[in-house]
């Protein structure tokens, strides 16, 4: 099956010569991702990777990345953070509708990772959300992606916890 996701890296500052990395990224196996270089110090890979599941082709692309740019910090994987609009235009309704969606079912409407102007949800959270309620043409194919590059951030940013804090908090977010 193929899956479509993104790989957004930082670069260390020996790493700024950008047809090298494309070159070293191409050998590494990572010839099925269209490669942006637009922003100074960054890279953005979208893939268009064959795998037997997302996870598969997640996982698969970061080795590959890693092996061409060991020094490269991961930024995000994508689909992840959405905003409504984003949401209604996958599940094919109005922002305006999205919201009343949102308003009408507070108690259960999936929790924003950031709430503030604009609020931004994971996908997959508010994807699996609007397939249990129905009618809604959502792929369960993108609902997979999303559901792997949800976990890639939340690794990602799980590193960062002091093991210390994360004692005293898990106990206290659960």
């Amino acid at each position: 099956m193929s899956y479509s996701f993104t790989l957004k890296y930082q670069l260390s500052d020996h790493d700024r010569d950008h047809d090298d990395i494309v070159e070293r990224l191409f050998e590494a196996g990572c010839d099925d991702a269209t490669i942006g270089v637009g922003q100074p110090g960054r890279i953005a890979l979208t893939f268009t990777r064959e795998s037997p599941d997302a996870w598969s082709a997640i996982f698969t692309a970061l080795g590959d990345i890693k092996r061409a740019v060991p020094s490269a910090r991961l930024v995000e994987a994508g689909p992840d953070f959405v905003g409504l609009t984003d949401v209604a235009d996958l599940a094919g309704v109005t922002r305006q509708n999205m919201r009343k969606l949102m308003l009408t079912h507070a108690s259960d409407f999936p929790l924003p990772v950031h709430e503030g102007n604009p609020s931004v949800w994971h996908l997959s959270d508010v994807l699996v959300w609007l397939m249990n309620r129905g009618s809604y043409p959502i792929s369960p194919h993108l609902v997979e992606v999303a559901k792997s590059t949800k976990q890639v951030n939340l690794a990602k940013d799980a590193r960062a916890i002091e093991p210390r804090i994360n004692r005293q908090l898990v106990p206290l977010l659960t």
